[in-house]
């Protein structure tokens, strides 16, 4: 019961609240230890939160999840965990995070429970409108974003937000497009997601093709701009473009692919390529700011 109930947190999809450490990182206070524990604490509280949002989200979709393939097998429609102690997971999970956050900050604490009222909105009306669903995604990394910001007491820098928005937006468009792809008729779609059948794949391939470009624009600017090298006291960051393009690139390539996956960000967790890429983005990040 207890692997069920780990299964249900989904721990693997605690990577995404790696948003949350961002500020730390571009605010150059990896060398902090009180900065550090409070970004850990903050990070912790998010992956609570959005562990209670992934049950609540499958207890949501017990019926629609039993009719897919993949998703038929987790742990609540597979009956592994029972809805009765699903439910009290969440309230568990929700309030962890809640009182966690508070001792952090309010403004923490805010951020937590304005995650947590929007992904309640998502999870029982705003998923099943078109395109809103992927702006709710992206909300919420903007919120990841801003709790790291919040919880370590510095401003958020607005590059950050706005290349976090360009890119969750990116993301939450090609899960679209590998869920419109891997449906094999309208009517298995509408009951495996509604929105779905609202979505047009020929729309949905502009918006992947302008919200990549716009992220590896945007961040090409950040990397360029005078301001950003006046603060970091260097010119090399810009070296780390190559990277992020190559992120963007691998990421269109595995929503190409048809896969066993439920998803293309859950096929890039599992691909070489586009982890060693990240690694090694991160390890030159950390290597210009703060040791050149």
């Amino acid at each position: 019961m207890f692997a069920g109930m780990l299964k249900a947190m989904r721990p693997h999809q605690w990577v995404k609240n790696g948003f949350v450490l961002a500020p730390l990182v571009f605010a150059k206070g990896l060398g902090d230890g009180p900065l550090v524990l409070r970004s850990a604490a903050a990070f912790l509280c998010f992956s609570f939160v959005a562990s209670a949002i992934y049950v609540m989200n499958d207890l949501a979709d017990v019926e629609a999840d039993r009719l897919h393939p993949k998703k038929r097998n987790r742990p609540i429609a597979s009956g592994r965990v029972s809805e009765g102690l699903a439910k009290k997971m969440v309230f568990v999970l929700a309030a962890l995070a809640l009182v966690g956050s508070a001792l952090l900050n309010w403004a923490a604490f805010a951020t937590i429970a304005s995650y947590l009222v929007l992904q309640i909105a998502y999870t029982f009306k705003l998923k099943k409108i078109a395109y809103v669903d992927v702006l709710c995604i992206a909300a919420g990394f903007e919120l990841r974003v801003l709790c790291g910001s919040f919880a370590l007491g510095v401003e958020p820098s607005i590059y950050l937000l706005v290349v976090t928005l360009l890119l969750s937006s990116f993301l939450g468009f090609g899960k679209r497009m590998h869920e419109l792809r891997q449906t094999e008729s309208s009517e298995v779609a509408e009951k495996q997601r509604f929105a779905l059948t609202r979505y047009s794949e020929r729309t949905l391939v502009a918006l992947l093709q302008l919200t990549a470009l716009a992220t590896t624009g945007t961040y090409v600017v950040y990397t360029l701009d005078p301001d950003t090298r006046a603060f970091f006291g260097t010119d090399y960051l810009a070296a780390t473009i190559v990277f992020t393009e190559f992120g963007v690139l691998r990421f269109l390539d595995l929503v190409r692919n048809k896969s066993d996956a439920d998803s293309p960000t859950e096929q890039m967790l599992k691909d070489w390529p586009f982890l060693l890429n990240l690694v090694l983005w991160a390890v030159a990040v950390v290597a210009v700011l703060y040791v050149t």
